[in-house]
């Protein structure tokens, strides 16, 4: 293992979240990167004698393919280095810590001590976001009917897609995922402490990154019948001491653009309210490529380097 600075091999650097990975780390001159020539990135025994170099191997590959890479790793033995899988693949399998840092008191702390941390999705982030603080103080019960609705910037849609809107324009705006099977539902429903399954309405609109996530809610269906005023005050309290998760007041035109994290790590979280209707929308406003991908990522890899101490 290296005795200078931590090393880190993104296997599969070449697609949006690795190149976005690739970018941040080259800003932090802590970590050396590694990586092979193009003609080696599919080759096993070049890419298991890299692993074997470096402190920390990133995963930026398809699902079947994270779990070969996983594999491959593994049969370094003591060799092995730290994981961080980027797929769907890890995110609710056990022995996996999720990397959703902000999520909860601690969890900072145990993707610090973790060997493999599962990168979270990017609309979870903001589902989870808004929803386990609720859940977690009695507001929103785990069984609640929950909806979760979403819109992305088209770079998370991967190379077909962005090619798509790069080339031709691709469509202004898109509702997708309707057979209700999203990959990121079993995540957002695990790390969100529901207990039935929520409906995900995501859509893709003709705009490159930035993303929102909002939930509705009738408040006279909630236990206690609460105000918006106290579904705000247990998000300001739960993110209070978070640097990249700020929970910020309404806007006064009742509007909210996807773009204006663009190329950050932060997460903003708000709450609209109509007493009179009795009704709320929580949104969560973040880069899709940032706290939602490549930001999260290095977000990670700091703490598993031992680089920093938290949120």
């Amino acid at each position: 293992m290296p005795t200078n600075r931590p090393s880190v091999f993104i296997d599969g650097e070449a697609g949006t979240t690795g190149l976005g990975i690739r970018a941040r780390l080259e800003n932090l001159p802590k970590i050396a990167v590694k990586s092979l020539s193009p003609a080696q990135r599919k080759d096993p025994a070049a890419r298991r004698d890299l692993m074997a170099e470096v402190d920390l191997v990133v995963l930026c590959l398809p699902d079947e393919a994270a779990r070969e890479a996983v594999a491959l790793a593994q049969g370094l033995g003591p060799e092995m280095p730290k994981l961080l899988d980027a797929s769907t693949a890890h995110r609710v399998q056990p022995g996996w810590t999720y990397g959703f840092v902000e999520m909860e008191d601690g969890q900072a702390a145990r993707i610090a001590a973790a060997d493999k941390v599962a990168n979270p999705g990017c609309y979870p982030t903001g589902a989870i976001a808004l929803l386990r603080p609720l859940v977690d103080a009695g507001i929103v019960p785990p069984d609640y009917p929950i909806a979760i609705n979403a819109v992305s910037g088209y770079s998370g849609g991967g190379k077909s897609m962005i090619a798509a809107h790069d080339s031709a324009g691709g469509p202004a705006f898109e509702v997708y995922a309707l057979g209700l099977e999203h990959k990121h539902v079993p995540e957002t429903e695990f790390y969100s402490r529901l207990t039935r399954r929520p409906i995900f309405v995501p859509s893709v609109g003709h705009f490159r990154q930035g993303m929102l996530v909002s939930v509705p809610f009738h408040l006279d269906t909630l236990p206690g019948k609460p105000r918006g005023a106290d579904l705000y005050e247990v998000l300001v309290a739960r993110y209070r001491d978070c640097a990249l998760v700020a929970v910020v007041a309404p806007a006064a035109d009742g509007k909210v653009e996807p773009t204006a994290l663009n190329d950050t790590g932060r997460l903003e979280l708000s709450v609209y309210a109509n007493e009179a209707r009795r009704q709320a929308v929580l949104v969560a406003r973040l880069d899709n490529l940032g706290k939602g991908a490549s930001g999260a990522a290095v977000q990670n890899i700091r703490l598993m380097l031992g680089l920093d101490t938290g949120a």
